[in-house]
């Protein structure tokens, strides 16, 4: 009951999968489900005595429902593969398996890093995850691109923090805009969704006033203005990218 199966999904996440893989050592199984890599990612991974279910992707809910669903143990830990887990986390975590009381998952909080700065505002500061978790109560569902866990029981919460490298720099940070803004701009399609004057002209500023005043990214300097600005034009681009599929223009 209390062994861990660690799940970290990937595509072409060469520069992170080592590090993502040590980082999670303390599980009794470790699973890459890779969504057909073309860098190094599966070669590294095949060196470090874990599992790898390759699986074509189509949404990031049924790719994390695939792998628990191959696991061999109750609980289950998720790993971005950007991500890693502190000793302090480690040792909190097992804890927490042994002497669960009564909860069915645990929320986490992630230390955002940007272009290797910590970001300590921006909206980040107050994220929290579902990571840990018993597969027989829990479930991913819904959403393409920020998917939720369905629970069945009590959660609780884990002290230390995930630390989060999302973006390597501020291209990369755009590249991942663009893959999430089609994402949602396909699921939009999908119901039916239409554009108007006020996604194209109105949300993105506001998601800017956001980000950088209320939710106080401008006390993170330049990478606060920068995500802000970025914020602003995932929302444009979702939007474009809806107009793009209504027109049949992709």
């Amino acid at each position: 009951m209390t062994k861990i199966s660690a799940i970290i999904p990937t595509l072409n996440e060469e520069i992170h999968i080592r590090e993502a893989i040590e980082s999670v050592g303390f599980a009794d199984e470790i699973i890459v489900i890779d969504s057909f890599s073309t860098d190094k990612t599966l070669e590294i991974a095949e060196k470090m005595n874990v599992k790898i279910i390759k699986r074509k992707f189509d949404d990031f809910s049924s790719q994390k429902n695939y792998a628990i669903a191959h696991a061999k143990h109750d609980w289950i830990y998720i790993l971005d593969a950007d991500e890693r887990v502190t000793s302090e986390l480690e040792k909190e975590i097992l804890e927490a398996v042994k002497n669960p009381k009564d909860f069915v998952g645990f929320y986490l909080g992630r230390n955002f890093y940007f272009a290797g700065k910590k970001i300590k505002y921006s909206g980040w500061q107050r994220d929290r995850v579902i990571r840990l978790f018993l597969k027989e109560f829990c479930e991913y569902n819904g959403n393409p691109v920020h998917e939720t866990i369905k629970t069945h029981g009590s959660l609780g919460f884990l002290k230390n923090k995930i630390n989060h490298y999302s973006y390597r720099n501020y291209d990369h940070y755009i590249s991942k805009i663009n893959q999430y803004a089609w994402l949602q701009a396909e699921d939009l399609y999908k119901k039916g969704k239409k554009v108007n004057g006020y996604h194209i002209l109105i949300k993105p500023p506001v998601r800017f006033f956001v980000h950088y005043i209320v939710r106080l990214g401008f006390l993170d300097g330049f990478e606060g203005f920068m995500i802000a600005k970025t914020q602003a034009f995932a929302v444009l681009s979702r939007y474009l990218k809806l107009w793009l599929l209504k027109n049949n223009l992709k």
